[in-house]
């Protein structure tokens, strides 16, 4: 039986969010912030580069497609195809429980370090020449997160 990442997510937190703190105290905001951004890029990146070993399409839109039903899984996210294409994979997620768990524990500036910060090392793991844009997001307070996935080379 494999967790979904939405419950990996909250059993996640029940360590990270105190740690988080304390460091950020110790170290203060803009430091323990980066650090955890850092650290955790690394391991994010990883995590794009073992999802594009299973399941290795040079395909962007599938491969994109295939990895937000991963995230969306559980009820986790919903979201509408913009676009999809070998070139190209754009969405907007309309709704967030990770925003919404996050919102819950009264850290959603955590949550988009923890959570959402892992959405550019991850697309760079899957994919070197696959770029991501994106300019808003729930945990941040938009109406929807725009995900804009695109091959650069």
């Amino acid at each position: 039986m494999t967790v979904s990442l939405i419950e990996q997510a909250r059993i996640q937190a029940e360590m990270l969010v105190p740690l988080v703190k304390a460091l950020q105290a110790e170290l203060g905001e803009a430091r323990a912030n980066a650090l955890v951004r850092r650290t955790l890029g690394d391991v994010f990146r990883r995590y794009g580069e073992a999802f594009r070993r299973a399941k290795p399409d040079s395909d962007v839109g599938t491969t994109m497609a295939s990895a937000f039903r991963t995230y969306a899984r559980d009820g986790a996210l919903d979201y509408d195809v913009v676009e999809q294409s070998a070139e190209s994979f754009a969405i907007d997620v309309t709704a967030c429980r990770y925003a919404a768990f996050y919102k819950a524990l009264g850290e959603p500036e955590l949550g988009f370090l923890l959570v959402c910060g892992a959405d550019f090392p991850v697309a760079e793991g899957i994919g070197g020449d696959i770029e991501l844009q994106r300019t808003q997001t729930i945990m941040q307070g938009a109406s929807h997160c725009d995900f804009r996935y695109r091959r650069t080379k």
